[in-house]
C-alpha cells in the first residue's frame, strides 16, 4: 500500500461523490496524506456547507474557498498553505466547467466566450495553480 504519511496534498475539484477528485482525495487520505481541499465559493454557501459535508471524515487540516477565475483568491490560497503547512507536496487539479449553452445543443454553435471560459476553467487553471504551488513544493528543501 501507499505511504503517503507526512505528505500535504492539495486537492481542487471535489463537487460531489460522484467527483474524480473525490475519488482521490479518499485514496490520499487512506495512504495518510495531509489534506487541504479547496471549493468553489458560491453567493449563497452552498458549495461550502456541500463540500464540507463530504469530505468530513477525511479530516482535512484545510479547507479554503478557490475560485480560480479569481487570482486574488488563488493567491490567498497558497499563503495559508505556506503559513499552516510550509511546504506542498501534491497538487491534484481535477477542474472542469463549461456553461450549461455550450453543453447543449450543436457544437458547433458553441460561442468563443463560451469555449473560452471553459478552456480558462478547466486547462489554463492548472497552469494558474502550478504557478503558485511551485515555490511551495520544496521536498523540504529551500528554493532560490
Amino acid at each position: 500500500m501507499l505511504n503517503l504519511s507526512g505528505k500535504n496534498a492539495l486537492v481542487t475539484g471535489i463537487a460531489n461523490n460522484r467527483s474524480i477528485a473525490w475519488g482521490i482525495a479518499q485514496q490520499l487520505h487512506a495512504a495518510g496524506a495531509n489534506l487541504g481541499i479547496t471549493y468553489l465559493p458560491d453567493e449563497k454557501g452552498r458549495n461550502e456547507k456541500k463540500v464540507a459535508d463530504l469530505v468530513e471524515p477525511l479530516q482535512p487540516s484545510l479547507y479554503l474557498p478557490c475560485d480560480v477565475q479569481n487570482e486574488a483568491q488563488m493567491q490567498e490560497t497558497f499563503e495559508v498553505i505556506q503559513d499552516k503547512w510550509g511546504r506542498l507536496d501534491i497538487l491534484i487539479h481535477c477542474l472542469a466547467f463549461a456553461s450549461k449553452d455550450a453543453l447543449s445543443g450543436d457544437f458547433s454553435s458553441v460561442s468563443r466566450q463560451d469555449f473560452s471560459l471553459a478552456i480558462e476553467v478547466s486547462a489554463y487553471s492548472l497552469v494558474s495553480l502550478s504557478r503558485y504551488a511551485k515555490p511551495l513544493m520544496t521536498d523540504g528543501k529551500r528554493r532560490k
